[in-house]
């Protein structure tokens, strides 16, 4: 059985995704999309990452791509080929939900986005409708030569920031 590589991230209209190793929002449907997007299957990130979320999430196998140190509730890959090898190793949850198959997600930052949308099968994308115009971290470019969407939900309205946004996803061009 293959293992289905997803990208999961939120993403400004500018494709900005942080700022000085920090989310540049926080909206609660969101973090609840990528908390049950997420649970059970593997999620693999950056040391930065890491450490801007400051512990293991929960109910999921930490991966951490990092060549140096090792961290308490994760476990560590020298480079993406190997997290994804790792990632691979751990059983599928139960198949109730959506929960059917191998996968294994890759959650930031943005580094890790660079090196792995040239591998990944598919593209979990909040677009969240707002330029942030001193952010220094940004999602690679999605070509839509080799990325189709899939779907698109309604628009929402984050309630705290006001902000717009809709969950999107999509393909690799086969």
């Amino acid at each position: 059985m293959t293992m289905e590589k997803i990208i999961i991230a939120a993403v400004a209209d500018n494709m900005a995704i942080g700022k000085g190793n920090a989310l540049l929002w926080h909206i609660s449907e969101d973090l609840k999309f990528f908390k049950r997007t997420t649970s059970g299957y593997p999620v693999i990130m950056g040391r930065k990452t890491f450490e801007s979320i400051g512990r293991p999430l929960p109910k999921r196998p930490n991966i951490i791509v990092t060549r140096t140190g090792q961290y308490d509730g994760a476990v560590t890959a020298a480079s993406l080929e190997e997290a994804f090898r790792i990632a691979g190793d751990y059983p599928a949850p139960s198949t109730d939900g959506d929960h059917t198959g191998k996968k294994c997600f890759i959650i930031g930052g943005g580094q890790i986005y660079r090196h792995a949308i040239g591998m990944a099968d598919r593209l979990l994308l909040t677009h969240v409708h707002v330029t942030v115009p001193d952010a220094d971290t940004f999602f690679p470019e999605i070509s839509p030569e080799e990325w189709k969407e899939t779907s698109r939900s309604e628009t929402f309205t984050d309630p705290e920031s006001g902000y717009r946004f809709e969950f999107t996803g999509y393909e690799r061009r086969r």
